[in-house]
């Protein structure tokens, strides 16, 4: 779907923050797309891109076998910004020197001093703060470069050829740590590339359904809507191509939170007047999980349980040519399309079944970000209780009870959920807070309530920060909250008598507790 008028590269050389990378260009109202390092010059010319970023990577520029890019793209006229390795890249393609560093190595927050004439650092503050995370350094520019920034122990935190426009920052200005990051950033897309920050979600959103709708044309598509933040938004983009062309199919296996198959159902057939099609099915699923309690057995027989649901009931429909998922860009970047480890493979990445009986595929936000979704699902007039919907897993609330499932433990765990998701909100913390949810924990232990003893459920409550979901950090959420939380679980979900906090963050532990 070509809609974008001028477009970075983002070249991966297989760094942790590649994806992040491209989400601050995006921030800067930019579009860019990760492709290989591979990537040659005769496809970024006929591409058209207006600059490249090379991430960063573990490997070393000097090593023989590490992952080099075609020099023959510094002689496109293409500015070009390394980072980390890919400063070191740079360096070492260009004629400079880089070395291993013995002792004295930077990681973490570190003081760098730059030069305020440079392109890169304009009306940037002579010395701030930026995060480091490196055992080489570029020992020796290349001919035509000057130094623009230095640090305490690396005498190239910085460099540019202005008559090239290539730049390269040895340290990382896509974190959070690094304090004048996004303003680096945006001297490079703007002053060097002369980006016009043409990337908005309010013409995205009516381009896209402009191309829907050509594309989709007479023909009927078919959807399964969740309720989720992904598939809402593509669904009603659809919607609002092609209209009554479309049916969604929300199956209800009985493991979503409280009340919200009613509101999924109420938005989307109300609000929006869609062809929805809800399946109750939360008896079916609880019978197939009846006595299961091994994670990875609850998640197959949930997933395989929701296909045959599924297909059973698009049959009834009749012909459908078209299938519509909610295919993001992350999607398609961690099953492998950049240079990063394939993290997984994604059931809605990689082409379509020959068996599936569609003409093709609909994946109208499979350029976008999470953060842009959520902006596009804003524009198209969705609640923003949908809109910023915890992220919540395919099995559901079946992987947050530990053990068995059962009609009496759902009804306990969506209480006790609601009432943490109520307080967060009641309290400013439900967009502070990247995830939060209560986690059925399948331990019992004494408690005294009244004047008896008891013997009942304890109800743990997860909490964490993050930025990517990749490392997480668990929330310091006030104790006052914390307190309010308990005692309304304790006081008005029967039989629980103890709740525990979470404090693990991820590594080691995951977010979810299976």
């Amino acid at each position: 779907m070509e809609i974008k008028n001028e477009a970075i590269l983002v070249m991966d050389f297989g760094g942790q923050y590649t994806q992040l990378i491209a989400r601050r260009v995006r921030e800067c109202n930019v579009y860019c797309e990760i492709k290989s390092y591979k990537i040659t010059a005769d496809e970024i010319r006929e591409k058209g891109y207006k600059g490249i970023i090379f991430t960063g990577g573990p490997n070393s520029a000097y090593d023989a076998n590490g992952p080099k890019c075609d020099p023959k793209l510094f002689e496109l006229g293409i500015p070009v910004l390394g980072i980390c390795y890919g400063a070191q890249l740079m360096a070492e393609t260009l004629g400079g020197k880089v070395i291993g560093i013995e002792e004295n190595r930077e990681y973490g927050k570190t003081e760098i001093e730059v030069n305020p004439s440079s392109l890169m650092f304009h009306n940037a503050q002579p010395k701030n703060i930026c995060w480091m995370s490196h055992t080489d350094r570029i020992e020796e520019v290349p001919h035509g470069f000057k130094i623009t920034a230095i640090s305490k122990d690396c005498p190239v935190a910085a460099m540019e050829d202005i008559q090239r426009n290539f730049f390269a920052v040895q340290f990382h200005p896509e974190v959070q740590h690094t304090v004048e990051g996004p303003l680096y950033l945006r001297n490079f897309l703007y002053n060097a590339c002369g980006c016009t920050a043409d990337w908005k979600m309010d013409s995205f959103v009516s381009d896209t359904i402009a191309y829907l709708k050509e594309k989709i044309g007479d023909k009927k598509v078919l959807c399964a809507l969740s309720g989720g933040v992904d598939s809402s938004v593509a669904a009603l983009l659809v919607h609002k191509a092609v209209g009554k062309q479309l049916t969604c199919i929300f199956v209800d296996h009985g493991l979503l939170r409280k009340d919200e198959g009613d509101q999924v159902e109420s938005v989307f057939k109300e609000q929006f007047d869609m062809n929805l099609i809800r399946v109750n099915a939360q008896d079916r699923f609880l019978t197939k999980l009846a006595g299961v309690s091994e994670p990875e057995r609850k998640r197959k027989i949930i997933g395989e349980e929701f296909i045959r649901v599924f297909e059973e009931e698009s049959q009834k429909l009749g012909k459908m040519e078209y299938l519509c998922q909610g295919t993001i860009y992350p999607d398609v970047v961690e099953s492998g399309v950049g240079e990063s480890a394939v993290i997984k493979s994604h059931h809605n990445v990689g082409g379509l079944p020959e068996d599936v009986g569609f003409e093709g595929i609909i994946e109208p936000l499979r350029d976008l970000f999470k953060d842009e979704v959520r902006k596009a699902g804003l524009e198209l007039g969705i609640p923003e209780f949908l809109v910023y919907r915890q992220p919540f897993p395919g099995p559901g609330l079946a992987i947050r009870i530990m053990g068995d499932i059962t009609q009496e433990k759902l009804e306990i765990l969506k209480d006790a959920d609601a009432i943490m998701r109520e307080e967060f909100a009641n309290n400013g913390l439900d967009r502070e807070v990247n995830q939060y949810f209560a986690v059925m924990t399948g331990i019992k232990s004494v408690g005294v309530m009244g004047d008896g003893r008891t013997y009942d459920n304890t109800i743990a409550l997860r909490a964490v920060t993050t930025s990517d979901f990749m490392t997480a950090d668990w929330a310091r959420i006030p104790y006052d909250v914390l307190e309010k939380i308990s005692n309304r679980i304790i006081n008005e979900v029967k039989n629980v008598n103890r709740v525990v906090y979470d404090i693990t963050s991820k590594p080691p532990a995951t977010i979810e507790w299976e």
